[in-house]
């Protein structure tokens, strides 16, 4: 067994290289990547421009503590200050999504001298502790507790819930814009604007975490910036470095007066900084968010289509961008399988009954007809 087997199951395709949207197999087979990267490749595999400015650092310096200011991570935070929905000008680099998450839960209790943390039912925040105590799914939680307290769910969606909840005990509300690994469920834009007006009275953060909605994925930047909603804090990772390992807290800046105590060695790697600066300098001058909007619309009405068309075992498409969630009548890993083994498509399950395509979001609308086609031959 490998260590990797404790985390992740294996599959059983062996992938060598990567280039756009095609991954290749090491017995050459081609696959199209609809959700093998977990949303952490919005420009395709190996693009260019980010090959090329990882290996100019990596001759320049690896690593040097954050402490000492370095071009490139200075660069970085810039650039992602620029582009931060409202007032989020404090950024806080890390190397993951759940730290983003972890740094965003201190930063708030620090902040608002609170411990409770209102949190959605279904949300996935990632699997550190900190984290995983905001996380709803049982499999994930049962093994490791007891959890850090004084966290309440409520339904995701439901805005009196959410306020009934909120009060002047709570350091933070968390919530995804659309939930990922809870079956792909987007929040109405008076949902998030509800969160807002509550927190904002009751002197509490509003944390959106846009580690899979962000960058693109749901047809702008962030996709808060659809709700005309701009948070206290707002965490990024996946998607920002190409696939190598980091995450970001953007915090405004009341958050960040207390936030001076919190730190991690590798945070800011000038290696992946150079990385994340050339990814989200192409993200803005490619106008990738335009394309996921145009291409996500025509992948889920093609998909909407084809179920009505061919009678298709599917419950619901439903989605934003390109973050679409294929609501299945049976399992959704046999339907995986298949995909994956008849027609060479990789995509991903959310829960038992959901697929969930996360493509790069330089996908076009030859791709998504080739998933829409796979998918009648699968579940037809």
């Amino acid at each position: 067994m490998s260590d990797e087997e404790f985390v992740f199951s294996e599959k059983p395709l062996a992938l060598a290289s990567g280039e756009g949207l095609t991954l290749t197999g090491e017995d050459g087979t081609e696959y199209l990547d609809f959700g093998a990267s977990y949303a952490c490749t919005p420009l395709g595999h190996c693009p260019p421009a980010v090959v090329t400015a990882i290996q100019e650092q990596a001759g320049e310096l690896l690593y040097v503590q954050g402490s000492y200011p370095v071009a490139v991570r200075t660069a970085l935070r810039e650039r992602l200050a620029t582009v931060a929905p409202g007032d989020l000008s404090k950024v806080w680099l890390c190397n993951s999504g759940t730290e983003a998450n972890e740094a965003a839960l201190k930063f708030a209790r620090s902040a608002t001298g609170r411990s409770k943390v209102v949190v959605a039912k279904r949300a996935f925040h990632g699997r550190t502790l900190g984290s995983l105590s905001l996380t709803w799914k049982d499999a994930y939680r049962d093994p490791f507790g007891p959890l850090p307290g004084d966290v309440e769910f409520v339904p995701y969606g439901d805005a009196e819930a959410l306020t009934a909840a909120v009060d002047g005990e709570t350091a933070a509300v968390f919530l995804e814009p659309v939930q990922g690994e809870g079956g792909v469920h987007p929040a109405s834009d008076a949902y998030l604007q509800t969160a807002r007006e509550a927190t904002e009275e009751a002197g509490a953060a509003l944390v959106l975490d846009e580690i899979q909605t962000g960058l693109g994925r749901t047809g702008t930047l962030w996709a808060c910036e659809g709700a005309g909603v701009v948070p206290d804090i707002l965490t990024t990772a996946k998607g920002l470095a190409s696939g190598l390992p980091i995450g970001a807290t953007l915090c405004a800046d009341w958050i960040a007066e207390g936030a001076g105590n919190h730190g991690s060695t590798f945070a800011g790697n000038p290696l992946v900084a150079a990385a994340a600066d050339a990814t989200l300098a192409g993200l803005v001058s490619q106008e990738v968010p335009a394309n996921a909007a145009a291409v996500g619309e025509y992948l889920q009405s093609g998909l909407r289509e084809a179920v009505a068309e061919h009678d298709l075992p599917v419950r619901e498409v439903r989605g934003s961008g390109l973050m679409i969630g294929i609501e299945v009548k049976r399992g959704a890993n046999r339907v995986l399988r298949d995909l994956a083994l008849q027609q060479q498509i990789l995509a991903l399950p959310a829960g038992r009954s959901v697929v969930r395509l996360l493509p790069p979001l330089i996908a076009e609308t030859e791709h998504a007809d080739a998933v829409i086609d796979g998918l009648v031959e699968v579940l037809g």
